[in-house]
């Protein structure tokens, strides 16, 4: 982690800061590195968080095996992992919507008259949630009334420059810069 600013103190004080959120939001082993620029006389923000890549998506196929029923047009699946049932649900609710969709126990899902194919369906994806948690970090450590934001992420990088004013083209090279510092 690197915070880079005018003021030592307020140099020490964000990287407390960014240390306190890691640690609530257990991001701490996540985060391969971070960045941030602070100027509050200019006023200006970047900070740039480079995070490891999450687990492999787990999909449909992966938690249970679907069985169609033609006559009565329902696609049966079974449970075979259960782990991630709550979120399968969810997105089946949201696809077929949720009248259409039956649990008659813990391992059996029901979707009578289904319209959606839901091959290679993605019930749970790491990355996207490793993701999230980062930008709620990000939005915890941006100092407060900063609400003009420039996101310039990319890949497993997210980079944002931040002001309570117009965002000067200057800062955004800046940040750009940033991002391909801490990419290599």
């Amino acid at each position: 982690m690197k915070v880079e600013c005018y003021d030592r103190e307020g140099a020490e004080a964000y990287e407390l800061v960014v240390k306190q959120v890691l640690q609530d939001l257990q991001l701490g082993r996540a985060i391969d590195d971070l960045r941030i620029f602070a100027d509050p006389r200019e006023p200006i923000f970047i900070i740039v968080v480079k995070f490891a890549r999450a687990a492999s998506p787990i999909y449909l196929e992966d938690m249970a095996i679907q069985e169609y029923d033609k006559e009565e047009n329902k696609l049966h699946l079974r449970i075979t992992d259960e782990t991630y049932l709550p979120e399968l649900l969810e997105k089946l609710w949201r696809l077929e919507g949720r009248e259409k969709i039956q649990q008659p126990t813990r391992f059996e899902i029901i979707i009578e008259n289904p319209t959606t194919k839901i091959e290679g369906l993605i019930v749970h994806d790491p990355q996207e949630t490793l993701k999230k948690k980062i930008y709620d970090a990000i939005f915890r450590i941006i100092p407060e009334g900063f609400r003009v934001i420039r996101d310039i992420s990319q890949d497993n990088i997210i980079a944002m420059v931040c002001t309570d004013e117009l965002l000067p083209e200057e800062w955004i090279k800046k940040a750009y810069e940033m991002v391909e510092e801490i990419r290599s």
